[in-house]
């Protein structure tokens, strides 16, 4: 991750990159060519929503200033984006190489609010949720049924957190 950041395009460099170290540099042709088609299928692969998104957005597209926030590979992140059809719901799309708090305060100061209006609805602890609450902002944590060791710290106990169990549920948090 360190050097080439996340997504399919920086996985199959790295089963090269380690293909290549395992053979000692004697990795053939054909097997390179094998990752490589690994990486084109993961790129091909259709867009998986998570449930509730197609029911959720068109709620809050109305009543809310919607942005996608992703990390990865710019150019897959746009893919998958394109693919999913979710992408007339948002006003801005910011692919990030990571989630930090300086990139969500660069954000907060481009949609002109102040951290207290945001509020982030991710599936991150790590990458979504504490970063916004470090600089002031609100989250809606909505877990994935497992968490990559990457990703796994211990869950918030600020007054500008909360969890829900899917996004069906943000709408009621909302009070829409």
């Amino acid at each position: 991750m360190e050097w080439y950041g996340y997504g399919a395009m920086a996985y199959t460099l790295s089963l090269i990159e380690t293909a290549i170290l395992i053979s000692k540099g004697l990795v053939p042709a054909t097997v390179i060519a094998e990752i490589i088609q690994i990486g084109h299928s993961l790129l091909s692969r259709p867009v998986k929503l998570n449930p509730g998104v197609n029911d959720v957005l068109p709620l809050l597209q109305d009543k809310y200033c919607l942005v996608v926030v992703t990390k990865g590979d710019l150019l897959d992140q746009e893919r998958k984006l394109k693919k999913s059809g979710l992408l007339p719901y948002f006003y801005r799309v910011e692919v990030l190489s990571e989630k930090r708090e300086s990139n969500y305060l660069h954000l907060i100061n481009i949609l002109d609010i102040q951290p207290s209006e945001f509020l982030m609805v991710g599936n991150s602890l790590k990458s979504d949720i504490l970063p916004v609450l470090a600089i002031g902002g609100n989250a809606v944590h909505v877990p994935m049924s497992s968490v990559w060791h990457h990703e796994s710290v211990e869950s918030p106990t600020s007054s500008s957190y909360m969890e829900i169990a899917t996004l069906s549920e943000l709408p009621g948090v909302l009070s829409l």
